[in-house]
Order: structure tokens, then C-alpha cells, then sequence
């Protein structure tokens, strides 16, 4: 008689690390000295059958912090007015202490060991979240201090794109060139293609239900 296994934990699959996708637009590309102006960041879970799926979603526009740089040309191309007051921006302080408090409220109901970060070009996000976090005083961070899952790698391998948008075309998910540079829909998206890739490896093969026989 054979018996069918689940594999329905989210740390069973990702070696215990908890996977949260996350997206900053900033004023610069230096992390320790720009700005910080948006983030959205999506935490996933997976279903009784091992599939991958969206499950919480954060979104902040966030006011730069004291000292900070702003880039004109960063400003430029993400069309970013770090000054209007009617972004409803809040300190960067607030915002990474409502995501930590997520991310840790998941790790414990998934049972597992830390967070992760899934983004697109992930050194870039993961470089400015670990410098806020600093900023912040976070005593206990939940994140791994230098592992990452980069989509921009992974699509690379399975559909030969390492561009956001067309590594999502290429693996059949919509793209909204006049949403991209978006946190939100950046992030919405990168979670879209991770959850794809993800799961359609599983559908190849890797990954599959354990077998035991009894």
C-alpha cells in the first residue's frame, strides 16, 4: 500500500527560510547614504499540495531620512517627488517596523528559521533593507544577514530573460510597462514570477510528493 505524503510546509521547502518578497525605490543606489522613498514587500504561503501563493501584502511611501541624498536622476526615472505632501509618506523607522513585525508574526506560524529575500536583483533590496534595519535599531533581525533568492537569476535560468518584464512575458504572466517602477506593482509582480517558477518546477518533477511505503 502506498501512502501519499503532503509536503505542505513552507519551511520544508525552502530549508527552513521564509521568503518575502520585497521591492525599495530609492533616490540613489548607494544604500548607507540615499534615500529611501517606497517600499512594498509581499510574504508568501503554501497550500496542503505544495503549491506557492501571494498571502500578505505591506505597501509605504517613505519620507528620506535625516541626512539622506537624493539623487536627481534617481528622482527622474522613478518620477518620485520625495516632498509631496500628499505621498502620505511615512518615517522609514515606522515602515520597517510594521514589515519586521509581519515577517517575525510568519516565521513563527510557518515554523521557520528566518526571513528571506525574494526581489529582483536582489543584492540591490536586500543591500538597503539590511542598512534600514541599522538605521531602525531592529535588536533582532529576522532576515538572513547575506542569502537571497534573486528572481533576475532564476528567470535567467529557466526562460533565458533577466529583465522584470520580460522574464514575466516570457513565462506567460501580464506586464504593465506604465506600472513598472512601482514598488507596489514591482513587487506584486516579482511575487507573480517567484510563485511561477516555483511552482512550475514543481510541476516538472523537482520538488514532488514524497512517496513512503508502507
Amino acid at each position: 500500500m502506498s501512502i501519499i505524503k503532503t509536503c505542505n510546509l513552507l519551511s520544508d521547502r525552502f530549508r527552513t527560510f521564509y521568503p518575502v518578497v520585497i521591492d525599495f525605490e530609492t533616490a540613489g543606489f548607494n544604500s548607507k547614504t540615499d534615500a529611501i522613498l517606497e517600499m512594498a514587500v509581499i510574504t508568501l504561503k503554501m497550500d496542503n499540495f505544495g503549491w506557492l501563493h501571494k498571502e500578505h501584502t505591506l505597501h509605504f511611501h517613505i519620507k528620506p531620512f535625516k541626512g539622506s541624498i537624493i539623487n536627481s536622476d534617481a528622482i527622474s526615472f522613478n518620477k518620485i517627488d520625495p516632498f509631496n505632501p500628499l505621498r502620505g509618506a511615512i518615517s522609514e523607522k515606522k515602515a520597517i517596523e510594521s514589515m519586521i513585525k509581519m515577517v517575525q508574526d510568519g516565521i513563527k506560524e510557518n515554523d521557520c528559521s528566518q526571513g528571506i529575500v525574494v526581489a529582483h536583483n536582489a543584492t540591490f533590496d536586500h543591500n538597503f533593507l539590511m542598512e534600514a534595519i541599522q538605521r531602525a535599531k531592529i535588536k533582532h533581525n529576522p532576515f538572513h544577514s547575506f542569502v537571497t533568492f534573486d528572481t533576475a537569476a532564476l528567470s535567467g535560468l529557466a526562460v533565458g530573460q533577466t529583465v522584470l518584464a520580460k522574464a514575466c512575458k516570457a513565462i506567460g504572466l501580464p506586464f504593465d510597462n506604465n506600472q513598472a517602477h512601482s514598488a507596489l506593482y514591482d513587487t506584486l509582480q516579482t511575487a507573480n514570477l517567484f510563485c511561477e517558477l516555483v511552482n512550475r518546477w514543481k510541476r516538472l518533477g523537482g520538488w514532488p510528493l514524497n512517496i513512503e511505503k508502507k
